[in-house]
């Protein structure tokens, strides 16, 4: 991970709301992590500085919030309250904050699936050559070449 890594000063409040939002990260070990890290940050350094800094004063409030509300860092949260609170900010009646969120677990999704290792566990082999590169050129439905999808196959309509 680079020094002037973004997420280095929120580390351990970015890792709390990632194992929140996104349950099985709590399985990476610490190259997963950095792994993780380094996928968002590479996201990040492509942003405004200043939205760098928003990202971290946004987990940095959060932290403080939990402070407030819990007496305890987000690290320390039971996952029943940790999931409370974060729902809290999800549906919060200020946009600022509902945004906020909505960022970091984007943020925090795109950090755990992003790697290579867990798409290749959950399965997922989506190619940027798109159904071409599975061996086939329409997909699973005729509709990928103009025709009626399953939504078209109602009982009794017939296609001859």
């Amino acid at each position: 991970m680079s020094v002037d890594s973004t997420l280095a000063p929120i580390r351990a409040s970015f890792r709390a709301i990632t194992r929140a939002v996104a349950p099985a990260s709590s399985g990476l070990d610490e190259a997963g992590w950095r792994r993780a890290e380094e996928i968002v940050d590479d996201a990040l350094s492509a942003r405004p500085t200043s939205v760098r800094r928003q990202v971290v004063l946004f987990v940095r409030a959060v932290g403080m919030l939990s402070w407030v509300r819990h007496g305890r860092s987000l690290g320390t949260l039971d996952p029943d309250r940790m999931r409370r609170f974060l729902r809290s900010l999800e549906r919060s009646p200020l946009l600022l904050v509902r945004k906020g969120f909505w960022g970091i677990r984007t943020l925090a999704f795109m950090g755990y699936y992003g790697q290579s290792e867990v798409r290749a566990d959950l399965g997922y082999r989506a190619n940027p050559g798109g159904w071409e590169s599975r061996g086939g050129g329409q997909g699973p439905w005729q509709d990928r070449a103009g025709a009626g999808g399953p939504e078209h196959d109602a009982p009794g309509d017939s296609h001859a």
